[in-house]
């Protein structure tokens, strides 16, 4: 009897075990926790399509100063490279000769119109005849234009900047002789400038003249000039059908010709677009997705994307403004997976 009751006891023993086992089992096929995700709605917004290019400053006015007396440079006072201002003096010409000749001239339009000043009195006293003092007359203003000329190019032996601006080239060096008409210098007007933004072939049916056009430069960071496209030009042996698209703009201040220019050309834009982070969109088999969250799910939804613009992409196809989607952690996500909203918000 006693090892009957025994037996009885460990039985209800293994059937308390047997149970208490498949109580953990029955837990332990609960579902995985829910993933963890920040989430964003989808905002409308007009999106101007932009193509980008990085270009050159160039100077739209770009003078040679030459030589306007012929002699031997005696003084060069600025290299290539060097920033001008209109009047600043560049280079001098041995001025002895022309000194010389301006005083002489000097001398001669003085004596002449004292002497010319004599006759006309003596004209009204009529000891001359009126003929004999236009002769006169025009003798004085013959000299005074002699003296103009020698004085003139006496000045010119000073070359001077003609404008604002840098020198690209000098053509001479101190010692050379230089006749009349010669070049000295090649200079880049600075006040004005033409900048060149080089485009592929595959964009030559999008950029138009009149196009909007924003400019910036790495020497000047935080600064955005605005312009338009003015002529489309092709690139200078390129065999394709590759352009510049050119861009003249009054200079802000402190760009210089030859300086890198970054150009975003606005081609169309895009009313109303749909746009949401780039992070939402992702790769699957069944193609480019987003995750739209509703009450705790994430909904797998295909879209077509657009352009891309600071940080969100446009949304074609497949999903409307005001729709939330998973942002981080997107990437992770699976169709109609239990999300948890990183702050509780949706």
């Amino acid at each position: 009897m006693r090892t009957k009751s025994v037996s009885l006891l460990l039985m209800a023993l293994a059937a308390g075990l047997a149970l208490g086992g498949c109580g953990k089992k029955a837990e332990e096929k609960k579902g995985p926790p829910p993933a963890v995700i920040t989430v964003s709605q989808a905002l409308t917004r007009d999106v101007p399509v932009v193509e980008r290019a990085v270009g050159e400053a160039d100077s739209s006015t770009a003078p040679k100063v030459a030589a306007e007396v012929a002699g031997r440079i005696t003084k060069i006072l600025v290299e290539i490279g060097d920033p001008v201002k209109k009047g600043q003096l560049l280079a001098e010409i041995e001025p002895t000769d022309f000194s010389a000749d301006a005083k002489r001239a000097q001398a001669l339009a003085v004596s002449q119109q004292k002497l010319t000043e004599r006759y006309r009195e003596l004209a009204k006293k009529g000891f001359i005849s009126p003929a004999s003092l236009e002769g006169y007359e025009a003798q004085n203003v013959a000299t005074r234009e002699q003296y103009a000329r020698a004085a003139k190019n006496l000045s010119r032996t000073r070359i001077l900047s003609p404008v604002d601006g840098r020198v690209d080239d000098r053509m001479v060096s101190v010692g050379d002789w230089i006749d009349l008409g010669k070049p000295v210098f090649q200079l880049a007007a600075s006040d004005r400038l033409r900048i060149r933004l080089p485009f592929p072939e595959t964009v030559a049916s999008r950029i138009r003249v009149g196009q909007a056009v924003s400019l910036s430069t790495p020497a000047s960071p935080g600064k955005v000039v605005s312009g338009q496209v003015t002529q489309l030009k092709p690139m200078v042996g390129s065999t394709s059908r590759s352009f510049d698209a050119i861009v003249e703009v009054e200079n802000p201040g402190d760009w210089r010709p030859g300086g890198s220019v970054d150009g975003e050309v606005v081609t169309e834009t895009h009313p109303a677009a749909v746009m949401a982070p780039e992070q939402s969109v992702v790769l699957r088999p069944a193609g480019t997705v987003v995750y739209v969250v509703q009450d705790g799910k994430a909904l797998q939804r295909k879209v077509k994307t657009g352009v891309k613009q600071g940080g969100l992409v446009e949304i074609v196809e497949g999903l409307k403004s005001g729709e939330t989607v998973a942002v981080d952690g997107a990437g992770f996500l699976t169709d109609k997976a239990t999300v948890a909203v990183k702050g509780g918000k949706q």
